[in-house]
């Protein structure tokens, strides 16, 4: 029996593993890196380890440090959560060596599976469907022209790391002439992320669905297969929604992915929980890649199946057998991923000032509270909302409605997003697809975000004028902004909007106003408003109205400006590489140069034409966001 167990991982997942080793009265180990020191993680475990370091190569990577603090703890076994470690086969191997449980399938299955490229033969050899692939620069030099009876495959490709996942070192290629970059691109991406740079090319099937199966095995010869997810929407090749049973598929092409699932895991004696993806696109079903460890979307098949996997995956490790037959499905879940990123998806960082996300029955798997920071060193995800209802319909609405009405402070996050796609007329009518997010960005959220709704700035000013008879020291009795003899509106500035709140707008009436809480009604409807401030912005919350604001000082301070033409850092993040030179003319879009943040490549690019007149950072230099990088003088047309 399992009596200490140390999580290999951080966040989110370490969190929902020590849930259930709480139920179980197993304890817990946390590692946590520098940044990590105060993560609720570290907090929650009965120890914790301190791994040296901020970068994951030193930390959650390190092999030798995480063994090592198994045996500083007393912890007997291991449990990898996903990403980092978790298919690592030398990982497992070193658990196994090092006399302690590992809680995940044999080495030798990881091994087989860790491969993108040796899987794919694998699988063929069993019987389960896949599309063709190339090794890149191999079988499949970079100079070929795809589409001649030669064998090669035809535009669109796509470039995908062998090892790894979540999207790192995958490049789609419609053109011949971009393929050689492409693969260099990926290339870089993957060795960054997992430390092995082979990549590999195949066809690119559009407007197909992406469905997996979960699959859960024990050491007695039994084989579950758990249904299937439809994790279709996604930005990145990262999924973002992903929902338990898939919308789109027949009850025969269902039965096919089942069955496919079982045969993988029994081809390379699979013990423990693991998940089979396919993409789907019609009746065709083809083997994507093996994934030897708990998915990021398992909480879906939990609510639908009944199921603690996390329990499962402990007891399948201590030697456990499961029943003959898995338990049938009930009702349907969506779960949406909650990032700290922009409206181009890039990863945003800072502090967490306040999260709280309401819904009855909605669960909510978070690795952050409100005061968490957001590193630029990990995975941007702040949490996973999942919702379940006896209908798809049910759920949806659910998930949207918790989404609509959490209060998110501090960082931006894609929450607009998530609640535009599940609002989506496609999305509810469960047409969706890998391109769905292309297809419908136009409808999704506007190209120029909307100003802040009157009625929340008014409410912004109301609670600072209440916060500032509270805090006077003299006459608090007396109304904000009073003088013997008023002559001009009173009027509250933001960056953002302004607004005159004495006299109120013509309909508008104040029920009440307190610094945290402003109630309105307007034309007969009233509305409470929940106002918060952090760091020198203002939040407002009502329902699903939100506002960000900056309040404008009467007296501003002088600020540093950038120079016209400056080229900011959207993010933190190391310099990859510097693509040009001082002097260089450049066109509108060309890269400026690549910046690496969270494991993943970003081109800066030029907003316009013109020439590079200073270049303010180099290869392996470490910004900060709205760092200046380049100014490049726009060309007179």
């Amino acid at each position: 029996m399992i009596t200490r167990l140390l999580v290999a991982n951080r966040g989110e997942i370490a969190r929902r593993v020590f849930r259930t080793c709480r139920e179980l009265g197993v304890e817990t180990v946390a590692v946590f890196s520098d940044a990590d020191a105060r993560a609720p993680h570290v907090a929650e475990a009965d120890a914790a380890v301190r791994l040296p370091g901020t970068r994951p190569a030193d930390t959650y990577l390190a092999i030798d440090r995480i063994v090592a603090a198994c045996r500083a703890s007393g912890a007997d076994a291991v449990h990898p959560g996903y990403g980092f470690l978790s298919e690592s086969a030398d990982f497992a191997r070193a658990v196994l060596e090092a006399g302690l449980v590992w809680v995940g399938p044999p080495p030798e299955a990881v091994a087989a599976m860790g491969s993108k490229v040796t899987a794919k033969r694998l699988m063929a050899e069993a019987g389960v469907p896949v599309l063709p692939s190339w090794t890149a620069g191999a079988d499949l030099p970079l100079g070929a022209v795809p589409g001649e009876d030669d064998g090669k495959p035809a535009y669109p490709l796509l470039v995908k790391a062998s090892a790894g996942g979540g999207g790192r070192g995958m490049r789609v290629v419609r053109s011949p002439a971009d393929l050689a970059a492409q693969v260099e691109s990926a290339r870089r991406e993957a060795e960054a992320a997992f430390g092995d740079g082979t990549v590999f090319v195949e066809p690119l099937l559009e407007g197909a669905r992406h469905v997996e199966v979960q699959v859960l095995a024990d050491t007695h010869g039994t084989v579950w297969a758990l249904g299937e997810r439809e994790c279709s929407i996604q930005r990145r090749h990262q999924k973002v929604v992903e929902e338990c049973p898939s919308p789109g598929i027949g009850d025969g092409v269902r039965e096919s992915l089942r069955a496919a699932a079982v045969r993988a895991a029994r081809a390379i004696g699979y013990v423990g929980a693991g998940t089979v993806e396919f993409l789907v696109k019609g009746e065709r079903v083809a083997f994507l890649e093996m994934n030897t460890r708990l998915q990021v979307e398992h909480p879906v098949t939990e609510l639908v199946y009944g199921v603690d996997l996390v329990r499962l995956q402990i007891e399948i490790a201590e030697g456990s057998a499961l029943p003959e037959s898995p338990p049938g499905p009930r009702g349907h879940a969506v779960e949406a991923r909650l990032y700290a990123e922009d409206r181009d998806h890039l990863p945003q960082t800072g502090v967490l000032a306040h999260v709280e996300i309401p819904g009855h029955g909605v669960r909510v798997d978070s690795g952050v509270e409100p005061g968490s920071v957001v590193p630029p060193y990990y995975d941007a995800m702040l949490a996973k909302v999942i919702a379940h209802g006896a209908t798809r319909g049910e759920a949806v609405r659910k998930l949207a409605a918790a989404l609509r009405r959490a209060r998110l402070h501090g960082v931006t996050t894609n929450r607009d997003l998530l609640v535009a796609v599940l609002d989506h007329p496609a999305f509810r009518a469960g047409d969706t697809h890998i391109g769905f997010l292309d297809e419908h960005r136009g409808t999704l959220l506007p190209a120029d975000p909307p100003g802040p709704p009157p009625l929340a700035v008014l409410a912004a000013a109301l609670a600072g004028a209440a916060a500032n008879r509270r805090d006077a020291r003299v006459l608090a009795s007396l109304p904000g902004g009073w003088r013997n003899v008023r002559s001009q509106p009173r009027t509250a500035r933001f960056e953002e909007a302004e607004t005159v709140y004495d006299p109120l707008p013509d309909g508008v009436a104040v029920v009440s106003a307190e610094p945290e809480l402003v109630v309105l009604e307007a034309d007969g409807v009233r509305r409470a408003f929940q106002v918060a401030r952090h760091g020198g912005r203002v939040y407002v919350d009502s329902g699903g109205v939100h506002a960000e604001l900056t309040p404008l000082a009467r007296l501003p301070e002088p600020v540093e400006r950038a120079a016209p033409g400056s080229l900011l850092a959207p993010m933190p993040g190391g310099v990859l590489r510097v693509e040009v030179k001082e002097g260089q003319r450049v066109g509108k879009g060309q890269a400026v140069l690549v910046l690496e943040a969270m494991k993943m490549e970003h081109r800066i690019t030029a907003p316009a034409a013109g020439i590079v007149s200073a270049l303010r950072v180099g290869t392996g230099d470490q910004v900060e966001a709205g760092a200046v990088l380049a100014i490049i003088d726009e060309e007179n047309t």
